[in-house]
């Protein structure tokens, strides 16, 4: 199963899927289009039924019950489209045989994988690794949650004596954009509650993530000559030096963790006469995120006192909610999750999703979708690794968790 893993996640790889927060288009960009094109036929020839990409461009199939005994019918996601933070690769490298020591991705540059800045990599001694090339993502996040689902409804059509109840698979786009499910058809998709592979590490499995906005600030400046500056000038860039100096500095994600929400600035420009600052807020528990918001205006509201009615203008924009309050009447499908990775000799690790996932706005569309590993480390970036057997069991725990 490892080389099916790796060859066919290294095809998936292949697809330019980035996603572009910038497009105004539905999926963001073709390459996911094209993907699922891929999948659609792959999805078919390994002998799956209701294979469709719908008008949007998600992709969909069922695997049919194969025994009398009523069962829930179960959903398994993946998103189709990677990171925007930079382009992927396009073949994996494969180190086989770890042996726990530092790995130079890329000479030239000097980017090291190493294990004083990433520890986790001495869980996978022995293990056989795929990294980047030190100048790319690798795309595990979530072709590997693709390839892992993939294999397993493959190797579930191959072993007929493996007793199970209807599967629903599905694909969607631009996950990483926070638009993964706007389209997405619950009701027809027809599971009863799903599961994405779209976790971090092996044992992963998240329940709880995240309440998120974004919040776009404006500052409006008043440029004048500089020599003849004085009582006229304001400049915005100030403004909006102030206005992040005036937030929380512990409430920032290089000093949180657990359940530790934070302010984000992900962006600023500006010049004298205007200015704007964009980020995005994060909290588990939804008063403290109510009063991280409310925050944000009470900053604008006193710099608007300070420095006059409309100086300062935020605009805040709710994206997805903690799944948590949806999941817990229906529990067992963790504890079913749970059971299927202690089966599969895996240790189930429950902890809050430090982001969001598509499951987070699914399970609030009315489809509980807990989140299970992927196997992958440090997502969105060059330092990107996942170990084939974690993908291996990924493989092990979604075949254990449809088992009757």
């Amino acid at each position: 199963m490892k080389k099916q893993l790796i060859d066919r996640f290294t095809k998936y790889i292949s697809f330019d899927t980035k996603a572009d927060p910038t497009s105004e288009t539905y999926p963001s960009t073709h390459g996911q289009l094209v993907f699922g094109d891929f999948l659609v036929e792959e999805l078919k020839q390994i002998g799956l039924q209701e294979v469709c990409k719908d008008e949007h461009g998600y992709v969909t199939a069922l695997l049919p019950a194969n025994c009398d005994e009523k069962a829930p019918t179960i959903g398994f996601l993946a998103h189709m489209d990677t990171a925007p933070d930079m382009p992927g690769i396009e073949k994996p490298v494969i180190i086989e045989n770890y042996d726990g020591k530092d790995i130079v991705l890329d000479k030239e540059s000097n980017t090291v994988l190493s294990v004083e800045d990433f520890p986790e990599l001495l869980d996978y001694v022995g293990q056989t690794l795929l990294t980047t090339d030190g100048k790319t993502l690798l795309g595990a996040d979530d072709k590997a949650g693709i390839a892992e689902i993939v294999t397993a409804m493959e190797y579930l059509v191959k072993h007929p004596e493996i007793k199970h109840g209807p599967i629903k698979v599905g694909f969607t786009l631009d996950e990483e954009i926070g638009k993964g499910v706007i389209h997405f058809d619950v009701a027809s998709f027809g599971a009863d509650f799903a599961y994405t592979m779209d976790g971090g590490g092996i044992g992963e499995l998240e329940f709880e993530n995240f309440n998120a906005a974004g919040a776009k600030v404006f500052f409006q400046g008043r440029n004048v000559h500089p020599g003849y500056a004085k009582n006229k000038m304001v400049n915005a860039q100030l403004l909006a030096m102030e206005f992040n100096a005036l937030l929380p500095e512990f409430e920032r994600p290089q000093y949180t963790q657990d359940y530790e929400g934070f302010y984000l600035l992900i962006s600023m420009k500006g010049e004298v006469e205007e200015a704007e600052l964009q980020y995005i807020i994060r909290d588990h528990d939804q008063t403290l995120f109510e009063n991280k918001k409310q925050y944000l205006l009470d900053v604008m509201k006193f710099m608007n006192k300070k420095y006059g009615e409309g100086r300062v203008r935020v605009e805040i924009k709710d994206q997805y909610f903690n799944m948590r309050k949806m999941v817990e009447p229906v529990y067992h499908i963790v504890e079913r999750a749970e059971k299927a990775m202690v089966d599969a000799g895996v240790k189930p690790i429950v902890k809050p999703i430090r982001g969001g996932t598509d499951g987070a706005n699914l399970s609030f569309k009315g489809l509980p979708c807990p989140n299970i590993f992927a196997g992958g480390h440090n997502f969105h970036g060059k330092y990107e690794f996942i170990p084939v057997e974690s993908m291996v069991k990924a493989v092990e725990v979604i075949v254990n968790i449809v088992k009757i």
